[in-house]
């Protein structure tokens, strides 16, 4: 498989922190790939530096083998990097078929007075209902943020980050807060969207993980230890000592 993204020794510094310490992975064409590790391992500002709000030290990032190191958030969005958020970021007051509506238009562009000629732009909206169409979702269309659950709205967020047409999917521990059923839902959702956009998966559900990933990489203190199959992670010697006491989670 051909990589799609490629992180070449980034470094990222707080002070006397050293948050991201030589981190080298990659992702590529049809896979997950999974970032797993303890509670300050280092994953959300590696994240964080992928998408452009924070600047390495030192080291690349290479998307489609064009350096997007130094460019803007948008600009990275624009060559087609996508992202979700741990904590969702949704417009609460509007509604779901509304929410991707307007990340359609964002990237479509056009007419910004979306809601006062919905017929005008029927492109939007019908390609709105497409994304929806095959969710749990479709049948909440009409229905605002606020009075979505936890799992709805992690759902929705996945949903808008695709109306971007992203080539790949940043995905900040889309698990969080759901419950069994909504987490099982969840699995389903990005197994199907993987089919057509890699993902780079952080993520603390270990159930998720395995039923996910082709592949996995464990950081710990900044550091990437060990990336291979879920079978080789589960079965590395130096990923169970750096889980000291969580060694049933790994099982």
């Amino acid at each position: 498989m051909s990589v799609l993204l490629e992180v070449q020794g980034l470094v990222k510094r707080f002070g006397g922190l050293l948050a991201t310490d030589d981190v080298s992975l990659d992702l590529r064409v049809g896979e997950i790939h999974a970032l797993i590790g303890p509670n300050g391992a280092g994953k959300t500002t590696l994240i964080n530096q992928l998408v452009g709000e924070l600047c390495p030290d030192k080291g690349r990032i290479l998307l489609d083998g064009y350096d997007i190191t130094r460019i803007r958030p948008h600009q990275r969005v624009q060559r087609g990097l996508g992202r979700t958020f741990q904590v969702t970021n949704l417009l609460n007051e509007f509604s779901v078929a509304e929410n991707i509506a307007i990340a359609v238009q964002a990237r479509t562009g056009g007419n910004h007075r979306l809601f006062d000629r919905m017929r005008a732009r029927s492109d939007i909206w019908r390609r709105a209902d497409e994304l929806m169409a095959p969710s749990a979702l479709r049948h909440r269309a009409g229905v605002a943020v606020e009075e979505l659950s936890q799992g709805e709205r992690k759902q929705l967020e996945l949903l808008v980050a695709l109306a971007g047409e992203p080539r790949l999917l940043l995905l900040d521990e889309p698990m969080a807060g759901l419950g069994h059923v909504e987490s099982r839902e969840m699995v389903e959702q990005l197994r199907e969207v993987a089919r057509t956009v890699p993902l780079l998966l952080v993520e603390h559900d270990m159930d998720a993980v395995w039923a996910l990933a082709n592949r996995v990489s464990v950081m710990v203190y900044g550091r990437v230890i060990a990336t291979g199959s879920c079978d080789e992670i589960r079965n590395d010697p130096r990923v169970r000592e750096a889980y000291l006491g969580e060694e049933d989670e790994l099982c």
